[in-house]
C-alpha cells in the first residue's frame, strides 16, 4: 500500500493529453426526475431512496424508483448568486444509527459569502438539529470557486473543498482557508493530527493547499487514499492524489493558460515542493464531481475514476493503472448535458445530475460488454 501511494505522490507530468480518449456509448440512460434547478449534490441513504441538493437552496429526498420527490424543510438561507447557493450533501458513515447528513453552502455574511460546513439530521421530511461545523474564512468580492464537495475516511473524519473564491493568491496563503482541502472530526472539531495543527498562524483545519476549484473529492476506503478533481483556468483541470500537507501549486505552477490570451500561469507546469497531478485535462474537461467505482454492474471499471464533465458534457472515466498511465473514456456524449453530480448506489447503479435539472439512471445497454473482465 505504502509503496503505491508514495509512487502516485511522485507522478512526474505525467498524463496531460485528452486527444487520445477513447468515447463509448454502451449506458442505457432512463430520467428518474426533473428538478427546477440544478442538482449539485447527491445522496443514497437506502437502497430506495436519495436526498439531492438544488442550488438555489432547497432539497429534497428523491425515490429513486418512483422519481417522486419531497420538499426537506429547515434549510438555511443561501447566497446563490454566481457558483454559490447550497452545494454538496453526503450522508454520515454512521447515518443509519445517528441519522446526520452533511451539508456544504456558500453562506452570506456582512463581508461576503463563505463556503460553510453543516450538517443535520433527517426525520421524516425535516432537516433537525442544523449546525454550522466550520465556516470558512474565504470571504472574497467575487461569486465564484467555492469548492464544496465533501467526503469521509474510515476513521471519523470529514474532508471538504474550499476553492480559491476567485483571488489566486488565496491558494498559497494559509492565514485563510480558500484554496484548500479541510479535514476535520465529524463533530466539527479539529484533529489532533492534523498537519498544520501546531502552526500558530496557520488555519490547522487545514489538510492540503495551492487548489483553484476542486469540485470532486473521493475517499477509497480500500486505499486509505483521498482524491479530488479540479477546474484549471483554460486548460488545466487536475485529478490529485490529496496528501497531508501538501502544496499542489496554484496559481505557481499550472497548465492552464490566460483566460485573457495564450499566456501559460504561474512560473510553468511542474516546481520543487509541489506535487504533481495524476491526470491533466488538456483542453478543459470542466469537472465538477468525482467518485471511485466500485461495484458489480459495471464490472471492469472497478478502482476506476468517474467524473462528471461540464464544459465538453459526459462522463470522464479514467483508469491509472500501477505505474501511473492514466487510460481516459467518455461516455453520454451524445446527451449534450451539462453534467455536474454523480452518486453510486449498492448495486453499482449511477445516479446523476445535470445542469439542466435531471437526476439521470445509468445502467448497462443490452450486450454492452462492460460486466466482462477487462
Amino acid at each position: 500500500m505504502k509503496t503505491w501511494i508514495l509512487f502516485l505522490a511522485g507522478l512526474m507530468a505525467l498524463n496531460v493529453s485528452a486527444s487520445d480518449a477513447i468515447v463509448d456509448d454502451s449506458l442505457n440512460i432512463d430520467q428518474i426526475t426533473q428538478f427546477d434547478g440544478i442538482p449539485w449534490g447527491i445522496a443514497i441513504i437506502n437502497d430506495q431512496e436519495a436526498i439531492v441538493t438544488i442550488k438555489k437552496g432547497s432539497a429534497y429526498k428523491v425515490d429513486l424508483t418512483t422519481g417522486k420527490k419531497q420538499a426537506l424543510t429547515g434549510l438555511p438561507e443561501v447566497d446563490n448568486r454566481g457558483q454559490g447557493g447550497l452545494l454538496d450533501v453526503a450522508k454520515s458513515p454512521q447515518f443509519k444509527e445517528q441519522g446526520w447528513l452533511y451539508f456544504t453552502y456558500s453562506k452570506p455574511t456582512d463581508d461576503g459569502s463563505k463556503t460553510t460546513l453543516a450538517r443535520a439530521k433527517l426525520a421524516g421530511n425535516k432537516l433537525t438539529e442544523w449546525h454550522d461545523l466550520l465556516v470558512t474564512d474565504s470571504a472574497t468580492s467575487e461569486t465564484k470557486h467555492y469548492g464544496g464537495r465533501i467526503a469521509f475516511d474510515d476513521q471519523e473524519h470529514v474532508f471538504f473543498s474550499v476553492g480559491d473564491r476567485g483571488v489566486r493568491e488565496n491558494a498559497q496563503d494559509l492565514t485563510n482557508h480558500a484554496g484548500s482541502v479541510i479535514r476535520l472530526n465529524l463533530d466539527g472539531s479539529v484533529p489532533r493530527d492534523n498537519p498544520f495543527v501546531t502552526h500558530a498562524n496557520i488555519r490547522n483545519e487545514i489538510w492540503s493547499y495551492g487548489h483553484r476549484n476542486p469540485q470532486g473529492l473521493f475517499y477509497d476506503t480500500d486505499t486509505h487514499t483521498l482524491w479530488s478533481n479540479e477546474h484549471g483556468p483554460r486548460g488545466g483541470d487536475e485529478i490529485n492524489l490529496i496528501r497531508p500537507g501538501a502544496n499542489y501549486g496554484w496559481p505557481i505552477v499550472s497548465y492552464g493558460k490566460e483566460y485573457w490570451g495564450p499566456i501559460s500561469v504561474g512560473e510553468g507546469n511542474t516546481k520543487d515542493g509541489i506535487d504533481n497531478p495524476a491526470k491533466v485535462f488538456i483542453p478543459s474537461i470542466a469537472p465538477s464531481s468525482l467518485i471511485r467505482y466500485k461495484g458489480m454492474l459495471f464490472s471492469n471499471w472497478n478502482g476506476d475514476f468517474l467524473s462528471t464533465a461540464l464544459a465538453l458534457r459526459h462522463l470522464n472515466k479514467i483508469k491509472i493503472d500501477k505505474n501511473g498511465k492514466t487510460t481516459e473514456t467518455r461516455y453520454l456524449e451524445h446527451l449534450d448535458e451539462r453534467l455536474r453530480s454523480i452518486a453510486q448506489d449498492s448495486a453499482g447503479v449511477l445516479y446523476i445530475g445535470t445542469d439542466s435539472g435531471k437526476v439521470l439512471k445509468i445502467t448497462l445497454a443490452i450486450d454492452s460488454g462492460l460486466k466482462k473482465a477487462s
